[in-house]
């Protein structure tokens, strides 16, 4: 039972450590100022980068407000059940202690996402896209 508990170390303490973030974000509200740094893309360029509004998405799911965090930045919404699905998969591989795989998905995928968020970060900053703006 000792190698399953070092086995799941890793996966344990990143699980910990994002609730953790979670947690203080949800304590800490990042709709008021002065609270977290401003994103530096945004305070250099005046434009969203792909993840702002990230915090202020976490800070509603922490607090049951669904709708609010997809208008705040959809692309986190859609990332975090990816993010869960890496970390199931990572965790299950370590407590089966089998390898875990070196590639996180078919190039193709990957490349995909890329497009994805590139795509996003375009048109969140265009006129027809200021929805997207938090």
């Amino acid at each position: 039972m000792a190698g399953l508990a070092v086995r799941l170390l890793r996966p344990g303490a990143v699980l910990v450590f994002s609730v953790a973030a979670v947690c203080y974000v949800a304590a800490v509200d990042p709709n008021e100022a002065g609270h977290y740094p401003t994103c530096p893309f945004l305070a250099i360029t005046g434009f969203q980068c792909p993840g702002c509004g990230s915090m202020r998405t976490v800070h509603a799911l922490a607090h049951g407000r669904v709708q609010e965090a997809f208008g705040l930045n959809v692309l986190t919404m859609a990332m975090l059940p990816l993010l869960a699905f890496f970390w199931l998969r990572w965790a299950r591989a370590r407590a089966l202690d089998r390898p875990v795989r070196t590639k996180a998905a078919h190039p193709a995928l990957i490349w995909i996402l890329f497009g994805a968020v590139l795509l996003f970060w375009l048109i969140r900053n265009l006129p027809a896209g200021s929805f997207l703006a938090a």
